[in-house]
């Protein structure tokens, strides 16, 4: 398996050779080679384009905004934007223009490629497992959540591809570093390693990481678990995400992890170390900013406060899927209106809904129950003579819309059953302290299983699925009083100033360098096949086992173990359970090391012993530790 010419990636028969030397002075900068699923560009159709479209950089791309803090030069791989994807024809004029213009390298999926891989196993198995709902959960609920042998392999094939291009860039030599965003890649680590098992790889995941019950019920645990175990750094919003990871390792993997006397969890994972970090997203200050200071967003401030003058505005913005809790925020604010007629008059929801990042009976569901309690709202509190309460937004509303809503609202209320991070909270929060004449105060209700809850020390904390808790909330947020705003504010402006996406990104570069710094002094010896490749580390002292040196030392020991596998060892691949491959040949060369009284000769190997009992019954003097050990003759 050969990498590209420009690329400095070491082949897995050649990995135990010496060490580069390290790159004079004279030698490329470091590249930072950042892998997200999408690039970050928009795509406009343009006929006199020579593609069809012209292209700029996305400001709200987060794979962008995450890369402000890192050292030049940067790198971009990923997909091309939906709206241009299946209609522009890949070329290499292509790939070069958006390389010199915008340092972006595309990735060209098949469309029905990359809808099986995408929507098949990433959105509609991989997101809802990350996201604690369990295979058996009714299937009319969620879309049919099964494991498909198909879309895994399509999701396989597609971080491969995605490999193939990281390959072409990268130089292990000059200190290149790749940082893979989420969930979609999280095989990407491995073929990585496979072909480069030198290269600095750092591994960020956005969702939340399950607990050990629900990675149990994965039919490709194992191979998921070591891509990501492939990777020097693995990153989490939470602790509570890190947690989980370390226990997924340690009951299912049986490796457990170990803290450094400088404070880092790390795990030793066949003499590589893979360094495990929390790593909080912010935001982009600049990009939120300059969208406050955009005329957009100064005309769409007006218009929000002539449209809702004297009420008090909640604001919610979520994406369209089971996991936002929009039905029990929805609920609340019903059970909150019920109880307290008198609000009717005074609130309103003003309720974002953006596109759904994928399609589906279960997207489809949260749509139709949504729309019905919102209607069910306004039609009871209609009767009392008020306006509207919620006020849905449906379809994409650009930023410079949404921190006009976020600075003019209130209190923002986010409600999911389980998220990653949210960063609504972040943004507006910061609305409410940048925006033209801001008040400088603000009350959030936030869920306790969303990852920011933890960040937001100002937050009122609840769980959702408590609808007296959270209404209780949602109404303590809007009668809170002046002072006590502020504070909570201020709280959460402190935090947010001081962990922008700047410091995730100079937090994470750091931390990957850390990880990776003895690579140029390890040598590596990859085992294994497809996704349960793994490089093996071993001392530059080290040296290759070969029949020259084994013989002479062979011959002058005085005592001697040798242990001995079965498939793969005995016989060139895993043979069928019901019949004996092995040959009589082996028989014979087992039974001449077991009769010289100096060797101690064991079979070890995961089969059953009535198996290996029975087949190497010749061989009266071999040891045999069966089914991994758990009985011993």
């Amino acid at each position: 398996m050969q990498g590209s010419s420009s690329s400095s990636c070491v082949h897995p028969s050649s990995a135990g050779a010496p060490a580069p030397p390290v790159p004079g002075a004279d030698a490329p900068p470091a590249r930072r080679i950042v892998v997200a699923h999408r690039l970050p560009l928009r795509a406009s159709p343009d006929s006199d384009s020579p593609f069809g479209f012209a292209f700029s950089l996305d400001p709200d791309a987060l794979s962008l905004q995450l890369s402000r803090g890192l050292p030049a030069p940067v790198t971009y791989i990923g997909t091309l934007p939906a709206s241009a994807e299946s209609k522009i024809v890949p070329s290499d004029e292509l790939d070069g223009y958006l390389l010199e213009h915008f340092s972006c390298l595309p990735v060209h999926l098949d469309g029905d490629h990359h809808a099986e891989f995408y929507h098949g196993f990433c959105k509609h198995y991989l997101w809802p497992l990350l996201h604690y709902m369990l295979p058996f959960t009714p299937a009319d609920v969620v879309g049919s959540l099964r494991f498909d042998a198909a879309s895994y392999r399509a999701f396989i094939a597609a971080n491969r591809q995605f490999a193939g291009r990281v390959i072409q860039v990268i130089s292990s030599d000059a200190g290149d570093l790749v940082i893979v965003h989420d969930y979609h890649l999280w095989a990407l680590p491995t073929f990585l390693r496979r072909k480069c098992p030198r290269a600095g790889v750092g591994f960020f995941l956005h969702s939340p990481f399950p607990s050990a019950e629900i990675v149990r019920s994965v039919p490709v645990r194992n191979e998921l678990l070591g891509g990501l175990l492939n990777a020097d750094l693995v990153g989490f919003h939470t602790l509570d995400y890190a947690h989980q990871f370390l226990s997924c390792c340690s009951r299912l993997l049986g490796i457990s992890s170990n803290t450094s006397l400088n404070g880092h969890t790390n795990i030793n994972y066949h003499g590589r170390t893979v360094l495990v970090k929390i790593f909080s997203v912010g935001v982009d200050m600049g990009q939120l900013r300059a969208a406050l200071a955009s005329p957009e967003a100064a005309a769409k401030a007006k218009e929000i406060a002539e449209a809702y003058r004297g009420r008090v505005i909640m604001v919610g913005d979520d994406d369209v899927d089971l996991f936002k809790g929009v039905r029990l925020k929805l609920l609340a604010l019903e059970k909150m209106l019920e109880a307290h007629r008198d609000m009717a008059r005074q609130v309103v929801l003003v309720q974002i809904n953006n596109p759904a990042r994928s399609r589906g009976r279960d997207v489809d569901a949260v749509r139709v129950e949504t729309r019905r309690i919102e209607q069910r709202i306004n039609k009871l509190l209609i009767r009392f003579g008020s306006e509207l309460i919620v006020v849905t937004i449906d379809g994409p509303v650009p930023m410079s819309e949404k921190v006009a809503y976020y600075a003019a609202a209130d209190c923002c209320v986010v409600s999911p059953v389980r998220d990653g991070l949210n960063r609504i909270p972040y943004f507006y929060t910061v609305c409410r302290e940048e925006a033209p004449g801001a008040r400088k105060s603000g009350a959030v209700v936030v869920s306790e299983f969303a990852g920011c809850s933890a960040s937001l020390g100002g937050a009122i904390r609840v769980n959702p699925r408590n609808p007296e808790a959270l209404a209780d909330a949602m109404r303590a947020a809007v009668t809170m009083g002046a002072e006590e705003k502020r504070a909570r504010h201020r709280t959460n402006y402190s935090y947010l100033s001081a962990h922008d996406v700047a410091t995730w990104a100079r937090s994470f570069d750091e931390a990957l360098r850390l990880a990776c710094r003895d690579h140029a002094a390890m040598m590596f010896v990859g085992l294994g096949f497809g996704m349960s490749y793994r490089a093996v580390a071993v001392g530059p002292s080290s040296q290759r086992l070969t029949a020259e040196r084994v013989r002479p030392a062979y011959r002058g020991a005085a005592r001697r173990l040798i242990l001995l596998g079965y498939d793969f060892t005995m016989v060139p691949e895993l043979m069928d359970e019901r019949k004996r491959a092995t040959s009589d040949g082996v028989l014979r060369l087992l039974d001449e090391l077991c009769a010289d009284p100096r060797n101690i000769v064991f079979l070890v190997s995961g089969r059953r012993k009535e198996q290996l009992a029975a087949w190497f019954a010749p061989c009266e003097k071999l040891g045999i530790c069966a089914e991994h050990g758990y009985f011993t003759r």
